[in-house]
């Protein structure tokens, strides 16, 4: 479970990219130095047609940094979009740095797929979609939003691939949709709407370098992308556990070669026992979410047990980072929550990516039912 040498050069050059880039457009060099926003997009649709190990690696770096905000939501919104039949009128955009996007998931504060009250209606040749949004990542800049809605019982029905007009300023018809029976579950999809359509509100946040906002639909135009509702959902776990890993060990670096200069009682913090202790066991949760962060990544490029994978991942990689952040803020002592030192900038985005796409509480439950546990 290793990255090869051309994985491991692109982790060098995002990582120098970022130290020079320094309060710069990130998002931008990004896409015109590194192609970022390609990477796991096919070919033929202006991408680099490499994996999701590829963008993996560069969400850890930008963990490490806390940088380029969009950047996770918009190649989760891509990986929606790719199974598509208007993934030719969007992923162009999207790899080029041109389209952002936003994947709206949350309802009153729940990521449970099950608590989804947002509804679309078969209208004619496209959808309608009704409903509000809550802690969207980057909606207030984001171009594009795939939505996760409920199918309205008189709007059942699967769609015809092909066909259909063409629909708002991205020029995508109806795509086909597989709408099973039997559970509600079974009747979310994923669509696409125009920012444009939808009403955007910036939402304050607890982490200023990760904008949230609540986004409503009042009947928005929009086109049918997926029913695969938990594929994306795992995608998503695994992308903001590399953010998290990247952002802990970060948290681990600055906590380390501070406990190294810090000096009290003639001696550097570092040399006491029980603060080597502290830092050793920190290490090790540090490597531990690392290895289910990996292992998460390369089950999202094989496609083997990646519900079990993803939420092992959630669940351990959102505590471990808040446990890491956390000891963080108390080894640095009263410098630790001054607006001056960074450190509480990662323990604020610790404890807010671990509410993100479900809590570790629900993703342990959702691991023990994949694995035979739970009812």
């Amino acid at each position: 479970m290793r990255f090869d040498p051309e994985q491991e050069e692109l982790r060098r050059t995002v990582r120098t990219l970022l130290e020079r880039a320094a309060g710069g457009d990130v998002w931008r060099l990004l896409a015109e130095q590194v192609g970022a926003h390609s990477l796991a997009i096919p070919e033929e649709y202006g991408g680099a047609g490499f994996s999701v190990l590829e963008t993996h690696v560069v969400l850890e770096e930008l963990g490490s940094a806390l940088a380029a905000p969009g950047f996770l939501s918009t190649t989760l919104a891509a990986q929606a979009v790719v199974a598509a039949e208007a993934k030719s009128a969007i992923l162009p955009g999207i790899a080029s740095g041109r389209t952002r996007a936003a994947v709206a998931w949350s309802e009153s504060g729940s990521w449970d797929p099950e608590a989804v009250q947002t509804f679309a209606e078969a209208v004619g040749d496209g959808w309608l979609l009704t409903g509000a949004k809550e802690h969207v990542l980057d909606g207030d800049g984001a171009d594009l939003f795939v939505v996760l809605a409920r199918i309205a019982e008189h709007g059942d029905r699967a769609m015809a691939a092909g066909g259909g007009p063409e629909r708002a300023a991205y020029g995508i018809g109806p795509a086909q949709i597989a709408l099973g029976g039997g559970s509600d579950r079974s009747r979310l999809g994923l669509f696409a709407v125009a920012a444009a359509d939808a009403e955007v509100v910036p939402t304050e946040t607890v982490d200023p370098t990760r904008p949230q906002a609540s986004v409503g639909f009042r009947r928005s135009p929009a086109t049918a992308l997926s029913a695969d509702v938990e594929h994306i959902l795992n995608l998503a776990c695994v992308a903001i556990s590399a953010e998290q890993v990247g952002a802990a060990q970060r948290a681990f670096d600055v906590t380390l070669a501070y406990a190294k200069q810090r000096v009290q009682f003639g001696r550097p913090i570092g040399s006491f026992q029980a603060v080597k202790h502290r830092l050793a066991d920190l290490y090790t949760l540090l490597e531990s979410a690392r290895s289910a962060s990996y292992a998460a990544a390369f089950a999202a490029a094989s496609g083997h047990e990646l519900t079990v994978a993803a939420s092992r991942a959630k669940a351990y990689c959102s505590e471990a980072f808040s446990t890491i952040a956390g000891e963080a803020i108390q080894l640095h002592g009263g410098i630790g929550i001054t607006w001056e030192h960074p450190i509480h900038r990662y323990f604020k985005r610790a404890h807010a990516t671990s509410q993100l796409f479900g809590t570790p509480a629900w993703h342990r439950l959702r691991y023990a039912r994949a694995i035979g546990l739970a009812a």
